[in-house]
């Protein structure tokens, strides 16, 4: 109930300041729209099977001494998020799929992911989701969490008006080129 009455607050200020066509991207939607891009309902192909986005993502931690908890991919989304065995622990990369993803930028693995998800699995809400502008994600923390639904979005709808969406969703290589201008320099920092 709070999140709703945040995000409805948050929605009238950007109304007032001029943004339209805002869509709140989580389970807290009031827009089934929303509610199907929130990271917990999409789904991912994984071995043949359908697993959650946020199980996928959570799953593909790898930490140091190269471990990685590969049967958090089999979790439901809330489990998976959190499960114990992630908390206090440093990311030295992602691995899905046999793709090794280094850290930097910050958030290329889970934008990709995201991204590359509704572009290949759901062509109908990648055809609503471009009709936005302005994309809110309430439940994001920034204190605990540096993914943002949102900001995905934001990227997806960037990259498909820019006719770039599926160049740079065609290898990792090319998404980190064309979202972040990236080219392994330790200095180099992310557009978004």
């Amino acid at each position: 109930m709070q999140k709703s009455k945040s995000r409805d607050s948050l929605h009238e200020v950007a109304k007032k300041e001029g943004y339209k066509n805002i869509l709140e991207v989580s389970t807290n939607s009031d827009n089934e729209l929303g509610w199907k891009l929130s990271a917990f309902n999409l789904m991912v192909d994984f071995n043949g099977k359908k697993i959650p986005l946020e199980s996928a993502f959570q799953g593909s931690k790898v930490f140091e001494g190269n471990i990685q908890y590969e049967d958090i991919y089999f979790k439901d989304a809330i489990k998976a998020k959190k499960d114990e065995r992630l908390k206090d622990k440093k990311i030295i990369k992602f691995r899905f799929n046999e793709i090794e993803w280094d850290t930097e930028p910050k958030t290329s693995f889970y934008d990709y992911l995201y991204i590359s998800t509704i572009y290949k699995n759901y062509p109908t809400l990648l055809k609503e989701v471009i009709k936005y502008k302005v994309f809110t994600d309430i439940a994001f923390n920034p204190k605990k969490s540096i993914n943002c639904q949102a900001k995905s979005c934001a990227i997806l709808v960037s990259l498909y008006y820019l006719g770039k969406l599926e160049e740079a969703i065609s290898s990792k290589e090319k998404f980190l080129k064309i979202v972040y201008d990236y080219k392994k320099k330790p200095e180099q920092k992310s557009l978004f």
